[in-house]
């Protein structure tokens, strides 16, 4: 003997599929979320946050060098994921050349370290995720040594 199961309505199964849709779009947003994009209206908030190195990337999209990173910056992002004093940011200086002249950005790409709210130091090494990844946590936790010491002098 069959066993006859029941055909689901329409409206259910737009439900399903548009449930699934969601869910897909949020964790598109998730793994997109390790880089986050730095404006005017927000880089200066994002830099001056308190014991926290942000390392920032400069481009604009017309740059040939830029194009050439690939998914450089995002995978560095992924890779950065875990450290919690430490962001990954990135500026188009075709949108938000306020932010660009502010910190003297004259080529493309440029990367910056910025440690509460400091400018630390720029990037010239090799374009690989595990050079990046070195950089940041060596010059961040010079920063962060520095910081102390001149609020223990302080004080």
């Amino acid at each position: 003997m069959r066993h006859r199961f029941p055909t689901p309505s329409v409206p259910v199964l737009l439900l399903f599929l548009s449930s699934i849709f969601l869910l897909s779009s949020i964790s598109i947003s998730f793994v997109e979320a390790e880089v986050i994009t730095l404006t005017s209206d927000t880089f200066n908030d994002k830099v001056q946050e308190k014991d926290t190195a942000w390392f920032v990337k400069f481009c604009v999209p017309w740059c040939k060098h830029c194009k050439n990173l690939g998914t450089l910056w995002e995978d560095l992002g992924k890779e950065m994921e875990g450290e919690d004093e430490i962001e990954i940011g990135e500026v188009d200086c075709a949108t938000d050349k306020s932010v660009c002249s502010k910190v003297d950005i004259h080529s493309y790409p440029t990367f910056k370290l910025f440690y509460n709210g400091e400018e630390v130091t720029k990037y010239q090494g090799a374009r690989d995720v595990e050079s990046l990844k070195t950089f940041v946590l060596q010059e961040t936790e010079k920063a962060a040594t520095k910081a102390q010491l001149d609020n223990d002098g302080e004080l």
